[in-house]
């Protein structure tokens, strides 16, 4: 384990500020395993399992040092809708085969495509989500009977409503209480973890003032065991596999960009850095042995990796500390988790789901009113009233449409002449008119990815512009970063066609573009000397092949040289002037 980088130039100094974090991380990290778990779906020690082993599996296979592993509210309705369709023993099996995506994932080394994700996308899913827990709760707090839980959030939201008679005044103190101190611990003792004493303070107060008016974690789940269960190996088939493989899917994704966006916030706050092949792998191999011990899915958690971090962590040894210190508490403590009031983890919740709801970005999005805030709006209300795969998918695919819309408005296809008045007589769109442009040269600046979304507007704008017939056809394609197959076969047909009466030349094409038409055989049938580093070049060569005869007479004067061309000066001087104005064009560089 020492051979890995993340624990280079480790000492026994550093010990006691592991010890300190991982103490302190596992502490907070139990009263929100269960939680989770009970917000999933399933029971308490479920929640309790998946700290300890995810926890420990994480810090000790992931690749950040300062990554908390267990079970997030992001997962919470994901895993309660597979535990309402699918049930809680596939619901393990559906956890195992997401640790084989993430671990694919990782040996594969795709952990870079997380960043591709559009934050807007992400924002507004974690907003969502955050709604979807903190609603759940209100039954909770409210200590509302005979409620049935469902996937909708309308037909969460009605039950509520319908069954608003019959609330718990005492589930709402003991409720109040415990929100009051997780709101008011940290103010007083910063480094004193709010969930828990708020855990404690209002379990207290419930079991000794009014124990028979609440209902506690024993009175729902049973008291919960004080060892972690035996290894079980679910019965996996290929019917079953097939039949979970989506909501596996789903899990994966959703593992692997809540760890590693946990993972790069961990980075920004000690100016370290992860490797994110590294910890999917380390989320693969947790995913994969939670399940053996009853345990749900487990990504990165975002708050207590920076609890973590904050409390001085210095290497993974926190977070496997910190699974150590949970696996003690179950082993001594765990009989006394069943007085704890089910009312008493509706508002941990509550606070988890309001940190987590990015309400500050959410708003600043939104003020944008921009395509960004469309695909943030759609994607927060999909993954409220629909579900997360869906919104993920719609907000992708939206994000896609939109930023293809957005390069192609920025494509630009201008005519365009040389501006002598100029500093460097730069060739500047804006410069033709009626009255000013060469009937036998055309020149376009071309601007922007010539790819899909923009090759289509690129032709018609050349081709319609054209209809005249120019001998010769020259496209700046110097600020063409980036070119498709779709933009070169746009390209061909305006060469092919253009090609007939006249000659195309290029100036500035840049690599890219420069290999795509060598690999289809464009750049041949242009010809090599068509292609030009510079315009001037590439000016100076069309002016040579230019009808002299029809230049005569010409009042346009596009270039310099139209003025001898056109017969406009004496005989005498035309050679003179030829020979001063020949250099002007080596000056228009892109």
């Amino acid at each position: 384990m020492f051979t890995d980088k993340r624990f280079h130039q480790y000492s026994l100094s550093s010990l006691p500020q592991d010890l300190v974090s991982g103490l302190i991380v596992g502490v907070i990290a139990i009263p929100l395993g269960m939680a989770f778990a009970i917000a999933s779906g399933v029971k308490p020690e479920y929640g309790i399992y998946t700290t300890i082993v995810a926890g420990i599996l994480i810090s000790l296979f992931g690749g950040s040092k300062y990554q908390i592993g267990g079970p997030t509210g992001a997962f919470i309705p994901i895993l309660f809708g597979i535990v309402m369709t699918y049930g809680y023993e596939n619901l393990l099996i559906a956890g195992f085969m997401a640790g084989v995506i993430l671990l694919f994932m990782g040996i594969f080394r795709l952990g870079s495509l997380i960043k591709y994700i559009p934050r807007p996308v992400t924002i507004g899913f974690t907003a969502g989500i955050a709604v979807t827990i903190f609603t759940g709760q209100i039954a909770s707090f409210l200590g509302l009977e005979g409620i049935k839980r469902h996937e909708e959030f309308i037909k969460n939201i009605q039950e509520i409503i319908i069954n608003l008679n019959t609330t718990n005044f005492y589930s709402i103190l003991t409720a109040a209480i415990c929100l009051g101190t997780i709101i008011i611990t940290p103010k007083i003792a910063p480094k004193v973890p709010g969930p828990l004493i708020g855990l404690i303070v209002s379990t207290l107060v419930a079991t000794i003032l009014f124990p028979q008016h609440v209902a506690t974690i024993g009175t729902a789940y049973g008291q919960i065991p004080s060892t972690l269960p035996k290894l079980h190996i679910p019965e996996v088939n290929m019917e079953i596999i097939m039949k979970l493989i989506k909501p596996a899917f789903v899990i994966a994704m959703l593992g692997g960009i809540e760890s590693l966006l946990s993972a790069v916030v961990a980075d920004g706050m000690t100016n370290s850095r992860h490797n994110s092949n590294k910890e999917l792998v380390g989320q693969g191999i947790a995913n994969m042995v939670t399940p053996l011990f009853g345990g749900i899915p487990a990504t990165g958690a975002l708050a207590r990796t920076a609890t973590n971090i904050k409390n001085g962590a210095v290497s993974p040894l926190s977070g496997i500390i910190h699974g150590v210190v949970v696996l003690l508490v179950l082993v001594f403590f765990a009989r006394y988790a069943s007085f704890i009031p089910l009312a008493s983890m509706a508002p941990i919740l509550m606070v988890v789901a309001w940190n987590m709801s990015e309400r500050k970005v959410f708003a600043h999005i939104l003020k944008t009113k921009s395509t960004d805030a469309l695909v943030l709006v759609v994607t927060f209300l999909l993954t409220v009233f629909v579900n997360l795969t869906t919104a993920v998918q719609v907000g992708l695919v939206m994000s896609a449409i939109l930023f293809v819309k957005r390069m192609s408005d920025i494509m630009i296809t201008a005519k365009a002449l040389p501006n002598y008045e100029a500093k460097r007589k730069k060739v500047e769109t804006g410069m033709v008119s009626d009255t000013h442009d060469c009937p036998q040269i055309s020149i376009f600046n071309i601007e922007g990815p010539l790819f899909f979304g923009a090759a289509l507007t690129f032709e018609e704008t050349i081709m319609s512009t054209i209809n005249y017939k120019p001998k010769i056809l020259l496209l700046r394609m110097g600020r063409v970063p980036f070119m498709d197959t779709t933009g070169e076969a746009n390209l061909a047909r305006i060469v092919h066609h253009f090609s007939k009466n006249g000659i195309v030349i290029i100036s500035g094409l840049n690599p890219q573009p420069e290999a795509v038409l060598k690999k289809t055989g464009l750049y041949e049938t242009i010809g090599k000397e068509h292609f030009f580093t510079h315009t001037g070049e590439a000016i100076q060569f069309a002016l040579e092949q230019i009808n002299k005869n029809k230049c005569l007479g010409c009042k346009h004067f596009a270039f310099n040289e139209c003025r001898v061309l056109s017969g406009s000066e004496g005989a005498e001087s035309s050679k003179q002037r030829i020979r001063a104005l020949s250099n002007d064009a080596k000056e228009l560089m892109n």
